[in-house]
């Protein structure tokens, strides 16, 4: 199964419970691939402030819990690198827009469309942006 990512105009669903269930269900983070919902990582596993990468159908996905408890799915290929290291990357904001830093060169990007706040095309002559999955929680019985 090959994941595609949404349009990059597309937004990021706000995350919907966005803490861990309280009982005997779990909080359990899913990434749409396109076509259906598909269970990752529980929440309670993800650091605030960290990201985490994932594969699914190949395709590499970087995965953040920012402090405030919203997730975000990007793209883990850093378009100026090439390089799989947007899950480490650091995240912050400019106003109120939430950006992750790539590790490699610092370029920005946008965490809701993707977009590179800092320049528009990448060495490669290609559009600098990252695709965007949307990303929710679920909760789910043990």
């Amino acid at each position: 199964m090959t994941v595609a990512p949404t349009p990059p105009a597309a937004q990021l669903a706000p995350a919907q419970g966005s803490f861990p269930a309280v009982g005997h269900d779990h909080t359990v983070v899913e990434v749409h691939d396109g076509t259906r919902w598909i269970p990752v990582v529980p929440y309670a596993d993800l650091v605030p402030g960290r990201g985490v990468a994932l594969l699914l159908g190949g395709e590499q996905i970087a995965l953040f819990r920012d402090r405030a408890g919203h997730l975000h799915a990007v793209g883990n290929r850093d378009p100026f690198s090439g390089a799989q290291v947007m899950s480490r990357g650091l995240l912050g904001s400019r106003g109120a827009t939430p950006v992750v830093a790539s590790p490699m060169y610092k370029q920005v990007f946008d965490l809701k469309t993707g977009a590179c706040l800092d320049e528009p095309t990448a060495p490669d002559g290609t559009p600098a942006r990252l695709p965007v999955w949307r990303v929710r929680t679920s909760a789910v019985a043990s």
